[in-house]
């Protein structure tokens, strides 16, 4: 039950925050008791969002006397296997997305976050280690968890896209001292998830529809367990007439494949090691895993950005490529924004010496 419990979170899969009133049968997957179908589920409610207005500055460690920060954590990324680079970025998703993006998820122990179900697949949390101990070389006490883990989303993100995506990346995050287990089954939006609570959950962070989907192309990327898509609870690998059925080509194909909820199988069929929009197309093929990413089909708004982020550019003559897709920029300025949310500050946040605890002493 493990094994299949571990992957139902996402790249990713991704995150947010609600406070509504959800049956019990939803979060089933989760590791909660067997639904009862006369007994709705209350959720506890979840933090108020806060504002996400925090001051932070792009090249903020250059004034910190800390200028090579950024490209030590580039180097430790570029060490990073294709899959540890995948798992950066969703462990920034995860992060952001309960408690914000204070490097919570990162801090070991009982019942942390990094011990939740949809949180035990999570992989990076080494890259992440080998960047801050170079940087408490550098500059002892300077840079933050936090801000790392924002740093290597990016630099994962430009390495999978062969460099279609890059951007600045804000910073002066301070890192939290509070993680909760239970706190990622309010935050975490399940990959069965429909449109209407995956779009609220996004909206909850500060996020809209266009974020949303620019961020599901995080798809495009990484492994995901048979458990997580063919279970119980949800089997997307069964004959299904509604509009979010998976392509029958494909569900044969893992049928074979899924001979048990712990194999691995890749979320992008056709371009397994790339973060790239063909994801999109993937989408408009129902050739896609997830439940919540088969749902962007199911309404006019999301359907146009799903067409459009599908869309290749032009060739002239064949060789030229004439425009850009817009996913890319679009999953870059979504980054930056989610990288905002619920940001910590010196009043409530530290410097920690090691991203795995919390300070014994204060720097």
């Amino acid at each position: 039950m493990a094994p299949k419990l571990a992957v139902l979170a996402v790249l990713a899969s991704l995150l947010g925050a609600v406070s509504c009133e959800l049956t019990i049968s939803l979060y089933a997957g989760y590791g909660f008791p067997p639904p009862n179908p006369n007994q709705p589920f209350k959720l506890p409610p979840a933090s108020p969002p806060k504002n996400p207005r925090p001051d932070l500055k792009v090249g903020y460690y250059a004034a910190k006397k800390c200028p090579q920060a950024e490209e030590i954590v580039k180097r430790a990324v570029e060490k990073a296997t294709p899959g540890e680079k995948a798992g950066l970025i969703r462990l920034f998703f995860h992060d952001c997305f309960v408690e914000g993006c204070d490097a919570s998820v990162l801090l070991a122990g009982p019942e942390t976050e990094r011990t939740a179900f949809p949180n035990l697949s999570l992989r990076g949390f080494n890259i992440i280690e080998d960047a801050k101990a170079a940087l408490e070389e550098e500059c002892k006490g300077v840079v933050s968890c936090a801000d790392i883990v924002a740093f290597a989303g990016r630099d994962a993100s430009c390495s999978l896209s062969d460099g279609k995506i890059n951007y600045d990346v804000p910073a002066g995050r301070y890192d939290g001292k509070v993680s909760r287990a239970n706190d990622t089954f309010l935050n975490l939006p399940p990959p069965f998830g429909d449109l209407k609570l995956i779009t609220d959950m996004f909206a909850a962070k500060g996020l809209d529809q266009t974020d949303m989907l620019a961020l599901s192309g995080g798809h495009s990327i990484g492994r995901s367990a048979c458990g997580s898509f063919a279970n119980s609870f949800s089997n997307r690998l069964q004959p299904d007439n509604s509009s979010t059925a998976m392509n029958r080509k494909l569900a044969d194909q893992l049928n074979t494949t899924c001979t048990a909820d712990s194999v691995n199988v890749p979320q992008d069929y056709k371009t397994p090691y790339a973060l790239d929009h063909q994801y999109f197309k993937n989408v408009q093929e129902h050739n896609v895993l997830f439940t919540s990413d088969a749902v962007l089909l199911e309404s006019p708004e999301t359907k146009v950005l799903v067409d459009s982020f599908a869309r290749d550019p032009f060739f002239l003559s064949g060789i030229l490529p004439i425009g850009r897709n817009p996913w890319y920029d679009a999953f870059a300025k979504a980054m930056v924004k989610m990288g905002n949310w619920e940001v910590k500050n010196s009043t409530v946040g530290e410097i920690r010496e090691f991203c795995g605890k919390v300070n014994e002493k204060t720097y």
